[in-house]
């Protein structure tokens, strides 16, 4: 990226990659990548190579969220460097081919764009994770999504190791191993709209300025649990399906399992999200919170 007159200037996006299946049982990414694997004209763009490709594909079979470790957490550079082949669990390996893909991140090789398709029960809708309040490219993408889309479209700003110019979405709610049809249709017409963006942005146009609303994570708040780690109460029926929703300090966060209510003792309001999340008992995270804060995206075009 460079900089002139206050436009950021990026080059061309000319290589984009669509993961599908980081989680073997999120069923979208996985249906829409199959989908265009035996066809993909849906996806192409003028001088725009999109390739779809299930990341996980052991554990898309076993319609399971990883076979050994969490895929989505195995991009660390002590997974992406370690030696011992067929030792390592099959996600670190994983991690290493599709480093070897589709990256590293910077190389001449690397991918310009990656987009990491998931599903998450929770009632979070349309997500997309951001990772830099500086990164003006995505901003700047999911802004002409939300205004082409004039519905509700979350932007949530996550600490992740990116390997990749990467721009997750999540979409929800939806069991996991099911495919919802409304669901599904939302995650293809954001894609439609990202590659879109791209193509424009490759075709020279300009994109002035502009503000987007995100949602900056700040806790993960576990379940209440007794000395030996059981837990002991469940997401309060209150709080239940209100991901983006305001909780202000006393409103109720738990109930345990003889009706007593546990309410949130913070300091000031938050705004709750990933609430119930199936796949996240097993990392002993209730929900997350999150503020709200305006980023300014300065004006972008191609270099």
């Amino acid at each position: 990226m460079s900089s002139y007159n206050n436009t950021a200037r990026f080059s061309e996006a000319r290589r984009v990659a669509i993961f599908g299946g980081t989680h073997g049982n999120e069923m979208s990414g996985v249906t829409l990548v199959n989908l265009w694997t035996k066809n993909g004209a849906e996806i192409q763009r003028k001088a725009v190579e999109a390739v779809p490709f299930i990341t996980n594909p052991k554990a898309v079979e076993k319609c399971t969220r990883y076979v050994d470790t969490d895929l989505n957490r195995a991009f660390t550079p002590e997974n992406l460097s370690a030696p011992g082949g067929n030792n390592l669990p099959y996600e670190v390996l994983r991690a290493q081919e599709i480093n070897r893909i589709f990256g590293p991140k910077g190389s001449p090789e690397a991918y310009d764009v990656i987009f990491d398709l998931h599903n998450t029960t929770s009632n979070m809708g349309c997500t997309l994770i951001l990772e830099s309040s500086k990164d003006y490219f995505n901003l700047q993408m999911m802004n002409y999504i939300k205004v082409v889309l004039v519905e509700n479209l979350f932007y949530l700003q996550m600490n992740h190791l990116i390997v990749f110019f990467y721009a997750g979405l999540e979409v929800g709610p939806q069991p996991q191993g099911v495919l919802r049809s409304n669901i599904f249709e939302a995650m293809r017409v954001i894609l439609k709209h990202a590659l879109d963006f791209i193509e424009l942005f490759n075709e020279g146009v300009e994109f002035p300025p502009c503000t987007v609303e995100v949602f900056r994570v700040l806790e993960r708040i576990d379940y209440p649990r007794d000395a030996n780690g059981n837990i002991i109460a469940m997401v309060h029926p209150n709080l239940q399906d209100c991901d983006w929703e305001p909780l202000n300090p006393g409103d109720p966060m738990f109930q345990t399992f003889d009706g007593k209510t546990i309410h949130y003792q913070g300091s000031g309001t938050v705004y709750p999200t990933f609430i119930n999340e199936a796949a996240y008992y097993e990392k002993q995270q209730a929900f997350i919170t999150t503020r709200r804060e305006t980023l300014v995206a300065s004006a972008i075009k191609k270099a």
